[in-house]
């Protein structure tokens, strides 16, 4: 297969779906992965002819469909070899750098252009096993989403997806799609990464329904559109993520801002994760101000901040487990912080919020902890965290047990860091009255969530 360029877009998405060979592939890469171990490789000996079978069909596939994606014929080409490679060398640990280097959804950033991506790998929120997995997407990308792009918010590595159909491994709450996932003998630059829009534009709209009757929440006529309208929302979380993704690298940062390969108190994480989503909601404030931005741009950069607030305070707070859950603080943080900025008010069991007043509010709360970051680099590391948790449990109350809350007297400053981070609970502040009442409500509703795409979204709608 030689690089084509684009021309006309491929097969309807419908008919993508439904094609034998796709259906084939992926009924194969299911089965391929009860052979599976965590590591992706196949080690019984038993299970090497089946193995190889499946891989015939799973190669004979893709062959098949790679017409229909002629931006993608490099990688497809080597996708075929990595698997024939993996096979003829007994089933190990799966190797697919070749083939992975080659797949640049980047370059290709065009409003309905689709890809099918096969490898072994796993997906947040799904499996933590390296298993083979197949997905059908489609790209977003809006006018309005290029523009901004190509201007301010520059992010050469984002690309937002819809699904079009996907294997068990995305029957889940996985909304990402990460080369850093994929396996590989040795990590390269990676140079892209996913996100399904359409996944978390269908999940808002459930969640945030239920919880507006739930709480008797009247919505403003242009955030209730949010709910009703699939694709509006979709091109919304696109904005969103375009530019919360951006915000990772830039700012005054901790030397660290992402605090990974090594261990830290988890509210570290709700910090940095809650930064960037106020950074984007302080930039949709700006963008809808902004009487020269185009109509578009302006009117999405208004649906962003109720995004912001709505999925953050309804959906994060109470979803996943209390075992160390950045985002659920993240959410009760903003949820607090604007009841104690008296813009949002919950009086005869009726939430109200008071939205002229939100963006200086919700702004003030990122403005915070961006001189909480701008100090960072003048402190060592420990007082960081101090300054961290003095930030965050001066809104939302820690538990009583909490050794953290007791203050810098009674946690062992000399000892070595991992120590203090072991004496942070999981669950070192605990939900409110108010998220435990609200939690047992929407529980049923949250998990309903999982593998939701955009076509369950407009079976709701219809």
């Amino acid at each position: 297969m030689s690089q084509a360029t684009i021309t006309t877009r491929p097969a309807d998405a419908a008919d993508l779906a439904a094609h034998p060979a796709w259906l084939a592939l992926k009924g194969a890469a299911t089965r391929f992965q009860s052979l599976q171990v965590k590591d992706g490789s196949v080690p019984a000996a038993g299970d090497h002819a089946l193995a190889a079978e499946l891989t015939e069909t799973i190669v004979g596939a893709v062959a098949e469909l790679a017409p229909h994606f002629p931006h993608d014929a490099e990688y497809l080409d080597l996708l075929v070899r990595d698997f024939r490679r993996w096979a003829g060398a007994g089933f190990g640990v799966p190797d697919f750098l070749d083939s992975l280097v080659a797949f640049r959804p980047q370059l290709h950033r065009v409003d309905g252009l689709r890809h099918l991506v096969v490898f072994p790998m796993y997906t947040q929120n799904g499996s933590t096993n390296r298993c083979v997995e197949a997905v059908l997407v489609e790209v977003i990308w809006p006018d309005f989403i290029a523009d901004l792009e190509a201007g301010e918010y520059s992010n050469k590595l984002f690309v937002p997806l819809r699904f079009l159909d996907f294997t068990p491994g995305y029957d889940t709450n996985s909304a990402v799609l990460f080369p850093e996932s994929v396996a590989l003998r040795e990590t390269p630059t990676f140079t892209w990464g996913a996100i399904f829009q359409d996944r978390e534009a269908a999940r808002y709209g459930r969640v945030v329904r239920a919880a507006a009757a739930t709480t008797n929440l009247e919505l403003p006529a242009d955030a209730a559109e949010l709910l009703s309208d699939q694709r509006l929302a979709e091109e919304t979380f696109v904005m969103w993520d375009l530019i919360h993704d951006r915000t990772h690298m830039r700012g005054d940062l901790p030397f660290d801002p992402f605090m990974i390969k090594q261990r830290m108190p988890f509210f570290l994480y709700s910090l940095e994760e809650l930064r960037c989503d106020l950074t984007a909601f302080r930039e949709s404030v700006k963008l809808q101000a902004d009487r020269s931005a185009p109509e578009a741009a302006r009117r999405h950069a208004k649906l962003v901040q109720y995004a912001v607030i709505f999925d953050r305070i309804f959906r994060f707070s109470i979803t996943g487990s209390r075992v160390r859950n950045y985002d659920g603080l993240g959410g009760q943080l903003l949820f607090a912080w604007m009841h104690q900025h008296h813009v949002l008010h919950w009086t005869d069991t009726k939430l109200t919020i008071d939205w002229d007043a939100v963006p200086g509010v919700v702004s003030a709360l990122g403005d915070a902890i961006d001189e909480l970051y701008w100090r960072s680099i003048d402190r060592p590391k420990l007082a960081h965290w101090l300054a961290a948790y003095e930030l965050v449990s001066a809104t939302v109350t820690p538990h009583p047990a909490s050794t953290w809350a007791r203050g810098k007297d009674a946690l062992p400053l000399t000892a070595p860091l991992r120590e203090m981070t072991d004496l942070v609970m999981d669950d070192e502040f605990p939900l409110s009255m108010f998220f435990e009442a609200l939690s047992k409500k929407m529980k049923p509703v949250i998990e309903s969530t999982v593998g939701i795409t955009a076509a369950d979204a407009a079976g709701a709608n219809a």
